[in-house]
């Protein structure tokens, strides 16, 4: 079992900038793949980003590519996304997710551990 607990939320005005973390434990060494999702109000949960726990292979979503970034510290068993020039429409509840094998970096039902989520407020 992996347990993971998010923060870093909070609010912050359109063109700022957060960092999120997501903290593991348990049986973190056989992970394949740590993930962001986010779930806006009314919307359906949506993939963020995703990195490989062995390795440095990382993946986003259109929307945010080229203003957030997701990275891991493996010492700390820590995932991490960076949120630049935030926009009122990331809006949302940011999960984190990891899985034990490997699967569809952008599929909910690929992960098997998920944390409680963590607010994120832009406005405008």
């Amino acid at each position: 079992q992996v347990q993971l607990v998010e923060s870093g939320g909070g609010l912050v005005q359109a063109g700022g900038s957060l960092r999120l973390s997501c903290a593991g434990s348990g049986r973190t060494f056989s992970l394949n793949a740590m993930a962001w999702f986010r779930q806006a109000p009314g919307k359906e949960r949506e993939f963020v980003a995703a990195i490989t726990w062995i390795g440095i292979s990382t993946y986003y979503a259109d929307p945010v590519k080229g203003r957030f970034t997701i990275s891991k510290d493996n010492t700390k068993n820590t995932v991490y996304l960076q949120m630049n020039s935030l926009k009122p429409e990331d809006t949302a509840i940011y999960y984190c997710a990891a899985r034990y094998y490997w699967g569809s970096n952008d599929l909910q039902r690929e992960y098997d551990f998920w944390g409680q989520g963590t607010q994120v407020t832009v406005s405008s």
